[in-house]
């Protein structure tokens, strides 16, 4: 019988544990995708206790407690710091085989060197006083923390009318080895459904643009100079988080009535907003290829179905699910229609519904075009996905259809400082695959060709792929 959590975790052989290792263990972290708060590390910001940095934002550990009981005013409500952390820790054991058992305890023994104590509610009083007393310490800042996960790279998740103060104060600071970069998530541009926020959303971006919006046209002009504004702010990619793919056909014309419909508060029918979503999304795709950005679509969440619950907390708040659109033939289209004009971006795909796994993996294939290794990628296992069958299944999609060893690898896709152990994670789970399949003769015995290939996902790809430069 194995312990659990010992420093050969998820590595079930010899070949396994020398991959982890001798190379991806310390290879840096190059998180290309995040929801971090940039003030919070423009401000170097320390945090007050355990619930402070640890539940808060947290909708995994929500979604966990509510299942196991737990009364709202614990998880989101008006209950103090440690009325809430032990609620938690009266949760954590009933979580076993959920990956939240293994992260937990991951993060516990990673930043605060808690090892051979499990959290449970015997065990939440200490665990909480000594985890706090730490956090008041410069080496728990949210800078000090990304510096001692060896992160070399963050991009957040960055709305077009951001003004991007906190990133500029950080791109103009020395002694900070972390390169902390926006992303261009123009999610609202597309809200038509809503006039009212659409039409507030862009009074915002006339005002970050600093041009008055009275036509489509006027419109797609503010949005480029806000994406040229984050271009010189260093932003690289955008992020797209969409049901599906919008490839309808639709005229120059259609879009400008449609634009000026909702601009007069009035709602667009379903067929009016799928032309104007496919207009502007399109639009923005051009924009990124234009400046040689990388482009992430995010497939298949279905957001908010408990209007009880969205009404009482609002979204974000732990009641999304696995939604099941159809991806392929609006997905072809689109990339189609890019590529034929010349102007199909770098691509990464992620998809929440693992059936639309194959569909994705064989769609970029139909796209590679050899102007580099892996232009068009199929995202890391995403959101319910990112745990040990979700990657499995994610690395053996890419394995079979496509080329894993150009693979971008991982991201934490998270607001959570304490989350980085998740890059761990999944490279425990990729060299157990890999050296499961030597142990089985499917793959050479040969740790130069296949450690070189386990640090270039680690790390190694995301460099090369990216156009940002890592010191």
């Amino acid at each position: 019988m194995k312990l659990f959590l010992t420093e050969d975790f998820l590595l079930q052989t010899q070949t396994a544990r020398a991959l982890y290792h001798d190379f991806a263990e310390n290879m840096p972290i190059f998180d290309f995708h995040c929801h971090l708060p940039v003030a919070e590390i423009a401000a170097d910001k320390t945090f007050e206790n355990l619930t402070d940095i640890w539940l808060r934002g947290d909708h995994y550990k929500w979604r966990a407690m509510r299942a196991n009981g737990i009364a709202e005013r614990l998880i989101t409500g008006d209950a103090g710091d440690v009325e809430k952390f032990q609620a938690w820790a009266a949760t954590v054991p009933k979580t076993l085989r959920n990956p939240l058992y293994h992260w937990t305890h991951l993060e516990l023994k990673r930043y605060f060197g808690i090892s051979g104590k499990l959290l449970d509610p015997e065990t939440a009083n200490d665990i909480y006083d000594t985890c706090t007393r730490m956090l008041q310490t410069p080496d728990f800042s949210t800078r000090s923390i990304l510096q001692r996960m060896n992160v070399r790279v963050v991009c957040t998740t960055d709305d077009p009318t951001d003004t991007l103060e906190h990133h500029l104060k950080l791109k103009t600071e020395r002694g900070f080895a972390v390169k902390v970069l926006p992303a261009f998530r123009p999610d609202k541009s597309l809200g038509v459904e809503s006039p009212r926020d659409f039409n507030q959303w862009v009074g915002r971006l006339e005002a970050s643009a600093g041009l008055a919006v009275k036509s489509y046209d006027s419109f797609l002009e503010a949005i480029r100079r806000r994406h040229d504004v984050f271009h010189q702010a260093g932003c690289r990619l955008s992020d797209h988080g969409i049901e599906h793919p919008f490839a309808q056909s639709f005229t120059l014309k259609d879009v400008r009535n449609i634009f000026a419909k909702t601009r007069q508060g009035r709602k667009p029918t379903p067929a009016e907003s799928l032309k104007y979503k496919s207009a502007v999304t399109l639009e923005l795709a051009r924009m990124d290829a234009e400046k040689g950005w990388t482009q992430q679509f995010h497939f298949g969440a279905l957001r908010n179905i408990n209007s009880k619950a969205m009404a009482t907390l609002g979204p974000d708040t732990g009641y999304d699910t696995i939604g099941d659109f159809e991806l392929a033939r609006a997905l072809s289209r689109f990339l189609d229609g890019l590529e034929r004009d010349g102007r199909l971006a770098k691509t990464i795909l992620y998809v929440m519904n693992p059936r639309d796994n194959e569909v994705v993996a064989t769609a970029i294939g139909c796209f590679q075009d050899g102007s580099l290794p892996g232009k068009m990628q199929f995202g890391s296992a995403w959101w319910f996905n990112d745990q040990k069958d979700g990657i499995e299944r994610q690395i053996d999609t890419l394995s079979n259809m496509g080329l894993l060893s150009r693979f971008v690898g991982m991201l934490t896709d998270s607001r959570s400082f304490l989350s980085y152990p998740r890059h761990e994670y999944f490279r425990r789970v990729l060299c157990n695959l890999l050296g499961n399949d030597v142990e089985n003769g499917e793959l050479p015995d040969d740790m130069d060709l296949l450690g070189g290939m386990v640090k270039d996902i680690c790390f190694g790809n995301a460099v090369a792929y990216f156009d940002i430069e890592v010191e």
